[in-house]
C-alpha cells in the first residue's frame, strides 16, 4: 500500500536521524591499566581500570593537599622557618603545572579524533557556569588591588608579593576559558592523565582556599593601624598586635587616597577568592568523575526546561520584600557596627531581622517537602554525578553555619542566657540550624524527582515514541497509538489535579532562592556579627574564635550561594 510504503519510509527514516545521533561504539576507546591486562571481558577491564586510574588520580590529589597543608600550617605555627612567601613559591609551582595541563588538554587531548563523543547535559548549568565568570572578574580584581597595594609598599614588601597575583590572575583566566567550554565534557582519550590533571587542579584551588582563609595578613595589618590611632588620641604608646610580625607595624599605607582604595578593595572583594576556588573544585570534580563515562542516548533528556516567571506572585513579593529589609539593615549594620564603638542596638537589629526570616524559611521549607511527599512524581534514579555533589556540597557547605552556631550556643549558654543579646543570639543559632537541615531535605528531595512536563510537549513525547517504535519494530502501529493515547490521557489527568502542587512549589522555590540571596549578601560584603560581638571572641579566646570563623564563615557563604542554584533547579523542574 503507498500509505504504508510512507509511513514505512518515515519511520527509516526517523531511524537514520536518531543512529545519527547516537555516537558509534566502534569509535569508544576502553580504558586499559596494567594490573588488569588479563581480564578476559574487555568491559570488566575497562570498568577496573576506570576504578584503578580514580584511585591513582584521588592519592596524588590527597597527597598535595597534605603537603600543601603541612606549608600553610607550618607558617601558621612557625613562620620562622616558613614564611608566606614560601608557600606562594609552592602555589605557583602547582599553579603552572595546572596551567601547562590545560594548555594540553585544550590544544592537544580535546582535539583528538572521538576524544569527546559524550557530553554530560547535567554538567556545567548555565548558573554555575556563570558563577564561575562572576567570582572570576572579582578575583582579578582582587588580585590587580593586591599588585597595586603591594607597588605602593615596595619599600616593605617582598617582590613576590607582586609575582605571585600576577601568576594567580593568568591561572584565574585560564581556568575560567577551560571550565566554560569544556564543563560538560566526557573525554574518551588519555584517561588517567586527564584524571590526574584534574585532581591536580583540584588539589591546587583547595589550598588556595585554605590560604585564603588562613591568611589575613592585610586585615591585620589595617587593624594595627586604628590601633596606633586610636592609642595615639588615647595618650598611649603604640601596642603591635600579638599576631603580628615586627615589620608589619612600620609597613603602613601612606595616608594616600590610591594606597586607601587598593586596600579597601582588597578587602571587600577578598570573599570572592574563597568562593571563586569552591566553585571550581565542583565544576572539575564532575569533570573527573566523567572521564570515560559513556552514556546512553536514551539518558539524554528530550526537553530542556526553561526558566519562566509565569503564574509565580507571593513568593517573589515576599522575597522581594526580605530583599529589601536586608539591605536596609545591612547598610544600617555597616554605617554603626564597623566604627570606633560598636553599638549594642546595631546587633539587636541585625539578629532579629535573622530571627523573622529564618522561620519563614524554615516553614516554606517543611511545606515544599510535604507537597513533594503528597506529588505522584517518580524518583530519578539515573546515574547522575553533577546530582550527587550537589547533595553532597550542600551537606557538607552547610556544616560549616551549623558548626558556629553550636559554637554560640555553648558560649551563651554557659555564660548569661538571660541578657536581651544573648538570648536574640541564642534563638539565631538554634533556628539557623534548624532552616539548613529543612532546606536541604527540600531541595535534595527535589533535585532527586523526575521533573514535570507541559501538555504543550506532548508532540515531543509522541516523535520519541515514535523513535522507539524505531528499536522495537515488533510493537505493532495499532498497539503503539494506544498506548500514546492511554499516556497522554493520563497525564493530562495528572496534570490537572497537579497543578496547585506545582504552583507552590514555585512561589516556595522563588522565595527561597530571593531569601538565599540578601543571606549570602549581608556575610560576603563584610557583615560579620558572630566575630564582631565580642561574645563568642571573649569566652573562646581571640585566636580560636578566629580560626572557627575563618572556617565556618566561607562555607556558610557558599552554602547560600549553592542553595541557590540547587532552588533553581527545583524551581525549573516544577
Amino acid at each position: 500500500m503507498p500509505g504504508n510504503k510512507v509511513s514505512k519510509q518515515k519511520s527509516c527514516h526517523h531511524c537514520k536521524r536518531r543512529s545519527a545521533s547516537a555516537p558509534d561504539t566502534s569509535t569508544i576507546h576502553y580504558e586499559k591499566f596494567w594490573l588488569y591486562r588479563h581480564c578476559s571481558s574487555v568491559q570488566q577491564r575497562d570498568r577496573q581500570a576506570q576504578k584503578a586510574g580514580q584511585l591513582f588520580s584521588g592519592l596524588l590529589a590527597m597527597n598535595v593537599v597534605f603537603l600543601g597543608s603541612a606549608f600553610v600550617s607550618s607558617m601558621i605555627f612557625n613562620h620562622v622557618a616558613i614564611t608566606l612567601a614560601d608557600v606562594w613559591i609552592l602555589l605557583s609551582i602547582l599553579k603552572v603545572l595546572c596551567l601547562c595541563w590545560i594548555i594540553y588538554y585544550l590544544l592537544g587531548t580535546s582535539r583528538q579524533p572521538h576524544a569527546v563523543l559524550y557530553r554530560d547535559s547535567h554538567a556545567g548549568p548555565i548558573w554555575i557556569r556563570g558563577s564561575v565568570l562572576l567570582f572570576c572578574s572579582f578575583s582579578i580584581l582582587l588580585n590587580v588591588f593586591q599588585i597595586g597595594y603591594s607597588a605602593i609598599l615596595i619599600q616593605c614588601k617582598s617582590r613576590v608579593e607582586i609575582v605571585f597575583p600576577s601568576i594567580e590572575i593568568l591561572f584565574i583566566c585560564t581556568q575560567a576559558f577551560f571550565l566554560w567550554h569544556h564543563s560538560k565534557d566526557c573525554i574518551q582519550v588519555q584517561h588517567n592523565f586527564t584524571r590526574c590533571g584534574l585532581m591536580l587542579t583540584i588539589a591546587t584551588n583547595l589550598l588556595l582556599w585554605l590560604l585564603a582563609v588562613t591568611n589575613d595578613t592585610i586585615h591585620m595589618e589595617i587593624e594595627s593601624q586604628l590601633r596606633e590611632v586610636e592609642q595615639r588620641f588615647a595618650g598611649k604608646a603604640p601596642l603591635s598586635h600579638p599576631c603580628l610580625r615586627n615589620e608589619t607595624t612600620s609597613c603602613t599605607c601612606p595616608n594616600t587616597t590610591i594606597c586607601k582604595v587598593f586596600q579597601k578593595g582588597y578587602i571587600l572583594l577578598y570573599p570572592f577568592n574563597t568562593e571563586y576556588c569552591l566553585v571550581c573544585c565542583s565544576v572539575l570534580y564532575v569533570m573527573w568523575k566523567n572521564v570515560g563515562r559513556r552514556i546512553s542516548h536514551h539518558h539524554v533528556p528530550l526537553i530542556k526546561h526553561k526558566f519562566k516567571i509565569q503564574g509565580v506572585v507571593f513568593g517573589p513579593l515576599l522575597g522581594t520584600a526580605a530583599v529589601i529589609i536586608g539591605i536596609c539593615v545591612f547598610m544600617m549594620y555597616q554605617i554603626q557596627a564597623t566604627g570606633s564603638a560598636p553599638n549594642r542596638q546595631v546587633f539587636v537589629m541585625y539578629y532579629s531581622y535573622y530571627i523573622v526570616l529564618l522561620p519563614l524559611m524554615s516553614v516554606g521549607a517543611v511545606i515544599g517537602t510535604i507537597i513533594h511527599a503528597l506529588e505522584k512524581r517518580e524518583l530519578d534514579t539515573l546515574k547522575n554525578p553533577t546530582r550527587s555533589l550537589d547533595a553532597i556540597l550542600l551537606m557538607g557547605a552547610a556544616l560549616g553555619q551549623i558548626g558556629m552556631s553550636y559554637f554560640s550556643i555553648v558560649a551563651i549558654v554557659a555564660t548569661d542566657p538571660r541578657d536581651l543579646l544573648n538570648s536574640l543570639i541564642l534563638s539565631y543559632s538554634v533556628l539557623l540550624i534548624f532552616q539548613n537541615i529543612t532546606q536541604n531535605v527540600f531541595i535534595i528531595d527535589g533535585l532527586h524527582r523526575q521533573p514535570f512536563i507541559s501538555p504543550d510537549k506532548e508532540e515531543e513525547m509522541k516523535e520519541e515514541q515514535n523513535h522507539e517504535a524505531c528499536d522495537q519494530r515488533q510493537v505493532s502501529v495499532l498497539e503503539l497509538g494506544q498506548e500514546i493515547r492511554k499516556v497522554s490521557l493520563s497525564y493530562l489527568h495528572s496534570y490537572s489535579h497537579l497543578n496547585w502542587k506545582r504552583r507552590a512549589l514555585r512561589e516556595i522555590s522563588s522565595f527561597l532562592v530571593l531569601c538565599n540571596i540578601i543571606l549570602w549578601v549581608m556575610p560576603t560584603f563584610g557583615a560579620h556579627p558572630v566575630f564582631e560581638n565580642g561574645l563568642e571572641k571573649s569566652f573562646y579566646g581571640y585566636s580560636t574564635w578566629f580560626a572557627i570563623v575563618n572556617f565556618g564563615l566561607p562555607l556558610s557563604v557558599f552554602y547560600r550561594m549553592h542553595s541557590v542554584g540547587g532552588l533553581l533547579e527545583v524551581y525549573v523542574t516544577a
